[in-house]
């Protein structure tokens, strides 16, 4: 009997945990929830802006509907790879965890820098002015609108994400439903469209660069790891994580052919290849200037799907970073009064507001950003590569989730990084030499830290 009410007690003190505020990550996020922040980040706008450019770097409507299948299969690959590192270290923080646990906590630092200094602020931003740059078409606000509106959305959606991971959560399902929903508006309408473009037959292409077209295609599946970052919140997390992964990357790929399948039948392959905004010449055809104004609150609800879900799972990096490093302790503190990495969030946006004003443009921003391309896919290469050295260094830890196919698969992923680090070097090679110096800037910051700063331990 003493030891049933123990188990009692335990249980409501669990039950209380789960309803209330706490001063650690709590188990809050559902399946549906996960789901919802992996899809939400991956559509955003580059599903209306890419599918143009991509057709004009192939040959044909084969060779488009091919290279989309073929980005899709990466990041498939790419998220078996992640179930098993999130499963078996299932912390806050996804790649930063298993970089320090990999190769130490100088590499897993520098990657945390990266992230809060530009790339994850720096993305928040250049997705804020898409956002803005839409609303302005409907409602300008002067000729600092741009900027106006950026700022308003990142200080509004962080405020959310710090009032409570419910409200964050809340405000990432509402999103992200509304751009599936918009995105299957605009294939109807296509299917359903005056056009024959499908009829017509395409002429042969043989310019282009099937690199330059992967790379607009996997840009554009970008994000979907992001879950790694929130796994010290996902509710069972062993079965959860890896369906929130493999579900969200298959919805997300079906999603992505059936839409470019829709543009070419709609459209045609020649006019998809010249077009500026594909989804834009399908819906203006039918609905006119209604149609382009549809679009256009389309593009900003992916924009706003976007930004909210990178605030989100970006702040646990932070606190990961500020639990392990005390030189920037702040960051670290969960607070217990919103149950929220509040610190993190708010430096997050601090730095965020910082470079929207500075750069004031999303073209001056995508500049900056262009500089961490190379930056980014060396730490992407340096995850997948983790999954080999943690295998060996970490022999007798527990994997609810082991990547078939090991280990061909995780090579493919490591090989498909390793493609798109040298596309980036090779294409902007000043720009990636200034990624580097940026990320290594963090090193001082480092070594001002106790030289007895621990290790994460998961």
């Amino acid at each position: 009997m003493p030891s049933r009410s123990v188990d009692e007690a335990r249980a409501r003190a669990r039950a209380g945990n789960e309803s209330h505020p706490s001063d650690r990550p709590l188990r809050q996020l559902g399946l549906f929830d996960a789901v919802c922040i992996m899809v939400g980040i991956v559509i955003g706008v580059g599903i209306y802006e890419s599918p143009p450019r991509v057709a004009a770097n192939v040959s044909g409507p084969s060779a488009l509907l091919l290279v989309w299948a073929l980005g899709g299969a990466l990041a498939f690959i790419g998220a078996l790879c992640y179930a098993e590192l999130a499963t078996a270290y299932p912390r806050s923080g996804g790649d930063y965890v298993y970089l320090t646990r990999a190769y130490g906590s100088w590499v897993g630092f520098l990657y945390g820098w990266a992230e809060l200094l530009v790339i994850r602020t720096g993305s928040i931003a250049a997705m804020a002015f898409v956002f803005s740059d839409y609303m302005t078409r409907l409602a300008p606000l002067g000729p600092r609108s741009p900027v106006v509106y950026a700022a308003i959305i990142v200080a509004l959606l962080s405020l959310v994400n710090v009032l409570g991971v419910r409200e964050g959560k809340w405000t990432q399902n509402a999103l992200t439903v509304s751009k599936v929903l918009g995105l299957s508006v605009i294939a109807l309408i296509g299917l359903l469209s005056p056009f024959d473009g499908g009829a017509r037959p395409a002429s042969a292409v043989s310019s282009g660069s099937f690199a330059l077209a992967m790379i607009f295609v996997l840009w554009t599946y970008g994000g979907w790891n992001e879950n790694a970052y929130v796994a010290a919140e996902v509710k069972e997390p062993e079965p959860n994580i890896p369906r929130s992964l493999l579900l969200g990357t298959g919805l997300v790929t079906l999603m992505y052919l059936g839409i470019n399948w829709v543009f070419l039948y709609g459209l045609g392959f020649d006019k998809l290849r010249s077009s500026q905004a594909a989804a834009a010449d399908l819906l203006a055809a039918t609905f006119g200037n209604a149609g382009v104004r549809l679009i256009v609150v389309l593009v900003a609800v992916s924009a706003l799907g976007a930004v909210n879900g990178q605030i989100f799972t970006g702040a646990r990096i932070g606190y990961a970073l500020g639990q392990d490093h005390p030189v920037l302790s702040r960051l670290g503190v969960w607070s217990p009064r919103f149950g929220t990495p509040a610190w993190a969030l708010i430096v997050q946006a601090l730095v965020t507001l910082t470079l929207i004003i500075a750069f004031g443009s999303r073209d001056g921003f995508e500049t900056l950003v262009k500089y961490t391309a190379a930056v980014f896919w060396f730490f992407f290469l340096l995850t997948g590569v983790s999954l080999f050295v943690l295998r060996w260094k970490d022999r007798d830890r527990t994997r609810p989730y082991s990547v078939i196919g090991y280990p061909v698969i995780p090579l493919v992923f490591c090989l498909s990084s390793a493609y798109m680090l040298y596309g980036s070097l090779a294409y902007a090679p000043v720009e990636s030499l200034w990624g580097a110096a940026i990320v290594l800037s963090g090193l001082p910051l480092y070594w001002l830290s106790p030289r007895g700063a621990r290790e994460r331990r998961t």
